[in-house]
């Protein structure tokens, strides 16, 4: 039974939101990202993929916002996947994407997963898998990333926070307790040089990287230093993906060197 307008808006007031999402004209969920910097990331993530026809996994999708962008953009089927802040009893993200979902009407499977769960799942393989804001969350990020390339059959998209990027070397910043954030799940700052050769190692074929598109000078200071990764499976699946002019080829020779930066 649809809810009225005050009904919505008091089960929208009860719970906690990561993502701004218009459900109805004039009601937007209140979320920590605002609608303008999720525009931008959609279209820095999601805006180079024709996803007519494809098939979606977003892993750690919490309110919803990039499964419902990707089924928005054309994708026949979209898997949203998440453990931590769907059971979590403050964020309680299953219930705020159920709502959403059932107010947007976009057809969008659900299934209560968590990334360390990647291995054994029998979620099937994937067009595309969106990695979004979870990489730095795992102890073990590197059997993620294995799992993933498993289970992806076109691209594998990654957004993450980002350390030591004064290294040409590959490098990983340890955080034991809650030094980035004041986040105790923060556990990771992997640097261009780390997160291109594990892409690579783990089988894909091309990797492509891109600034945050709000991490410029003058940007908030916790986008700053976070970074956007499409990794291509093989050489035909990147050929069906216009390169934008923010990609940069890590493939190419001194790629990385022009994009160290001081500590």
């Amino acid at each position: 039974m649809s809810l009225d307008d005050a009904a919505l808006r008091d089960a929208i007031a009860r719970t906690a939101w990561f993502h701004s999402m218009a459900l109805r004209t004039g009601i937007v969920t209140p979320g920590a990202k605002s609608e303008a910097l999720l525009a931008a990331e959609a279209n820095a993530i999601l805006g180079p993929l024709d996803l007519a026809g494809r098939s979606v996994l977003d892993v750690g999708a919490w309110n919803g916002f990039f499964s419902f962008a990707a089924k928005r953009r054309g994708a026949a089927r979209v898997l949203a996947t998440d453990s931590f802040t769907w059971r979590h009893p403050a964020y309680r993200g299953r219930e705020t994407l159920e709502l959403a979902r059932g107010e947007l009407g976009l057809d969008v499977e659900t299934l209560e997963l968590d990334p360390t769960e990647l291995d054994t799942a029998p979620t099937g393989s994937f067009d595309v898998t969106l990695f979004l804001g979870v990489f730095y969350h795992l102890i073990d990020p590197i059997r993620a990333i294995q799992a993933l390339r498993r289970i992806t059959r076109l691209v594998l998209v990654i957004e993450t926070h980002q350390d030591a990027l004064w290294l040409r070397r590959p490098a990983m910043i340890f955080y034991p307790g809650a030094e980035l954030d004041n986040d105790p799940t923060n556990w990771w700052g992997p640097n261009r040089a780390l997160m291109c050769g594990l892409l690579r190692s783990a089988g894909f074929a091309r990797v492509f990287y891109q600034d945050h598109p709000m991490a410029g000078p003058g940007g908030p200071y916790p986008l700053r230093r976070r970074g956007i990764y499409h990794a291509f499976a093989d050489d035909a699946a990147r050929s069906a993906a216009p390169a934008p002019a923010a990609w940069i080829d890590l493939a190419t020779p001194d790629a990385l060197q022009g994009l160290l930066v001081r500590g």
